[in-house]
């Protein structure tokens, strides 16, 4: 008897032996099945119920928000991507469109010199625009073919359109091209060009031979100046005008334009005709050089 009272003297052993019992009577209400819960094992049960759902809706958002991070991580990898693909595709795209007009201008130069071959026994050879002279006093455009290409002074340069201009100096990789727009009656060197209009280059029985000199550009009007055209030359508004070949220096054929205008010199002793350049003057990127058999390649 002593012995118990001093068991329940300590405080420690007490509760834990109260909790024993408790576990023991727990247990007890569980074992075995039941169709309904005890009240201890109602409270236990919403007491963990209700502190995870403090503890869980916290961890969600938590565990949320590094998922959203991850997502937009991925997403901004994901728009880089599409950054880099469309700026290569625009790349691409501007390379195939440069390479496209390229190829058709090029086409075109071919279909050209083909039909020229046909006609005339000269050598066609293309050469790529470096630069453009726009300067009015010195109109000219440098091209990529030079004295080791076989170019030399005084050759001819046309585009598909027709004649551009005349060689006037030539290094070993370059060459220089004075344009038929500097043609000026006061320059010291002048390159005259003698011509004549399809159709019309021999006498007939119906009319004489059309024969004239290209020798100045007027600024103001956009027109070559064919003079010294005799009184009873057929030429008319309309006909096409070609390098006659007389003098040797322009080769025969060279398209030079159309006339526009057909009127009495200042003189009245020859007609002067106003000729719409055939070639465009601008934006050339390729032109082709005339090698003719008496300056071979």
């Amino acid at each position: 008897m002593l012995q118990l009272f001093k068991l329940l003297g300590n405080k420690r052993l007490f509760i834990a032996l109260i909790g024993l019992v408790a576990f023991i009577a727990i247990m007890g209400f569980t074992l075995g099945p039941r169709a309904s819960l005890s009240w201890p094992e109602k409270f236990m049960r919403d007491t963990v119920g209700f502190v995870q759902s403090i503890f869980y809706k916290p961890a969600s958002y938590i565990a949320g928000f590094f998922e959203d991070v991850r997502n937009m991580r991925e997403i901004y990898d994901e728009n880089e991507r599409l950054r880099k693909a469309v700026a290569q595709y625009s790349r691409e795209s501007a390379s195939y469109n440069m390479m496209k007009a390229n190829y058709d201008e090029l086409q075109n130069i071919m279909n050209f010199t083909e039909h020229q071959k046909q006609r005339y026994e000269y050598v066609y050879r293309v050469a790529q625009v470096i630069s453009v002279n726009s300067d009015p006093n010195n109109r000219t455009l440098v091209i990529d073919l030079g004295e080791r290409d076989g170019v030399r002074v005084n050759m001819s340069v046309t585009s598909v359109e027709g004649m551009v201009g005349v060689v006037s100096s030539v290094s070993n990789f370059t060459s220089t091209v004075k344009l038929l727009t500097a043609m000026d009656e006061q320059d010291p060197n002048p390159q005259p060009i003698a011509v004549t209009a399809v159709g019309k280059e021999t006498a007939t029985a119906d009319h004489k031979a059309t024969f004239g000199i290209i020798e100045s550009y007027n600024e103001k009007t956009g027109m070559l100046e064919m003079m010294r055209i005799p009184e009873d030359d057929p030429i008319e508004e309309g006909d096409q005008i070609i390098s006659s070949g007389i003098g040797g220096l322009i080769p025969q054929g060279m398209i030079i334009g159309t006339v526009d205008e057909v009127r009495t010199s200042d003189y009245g002793q020859t007609r002067t005709a106003s000729i719409v350049p055939a070639a465009s003057f601008q934006d050339w990127k390729h032109v082709i050089v005339v090698f003719t058999p008496e300056e071979p390649e």
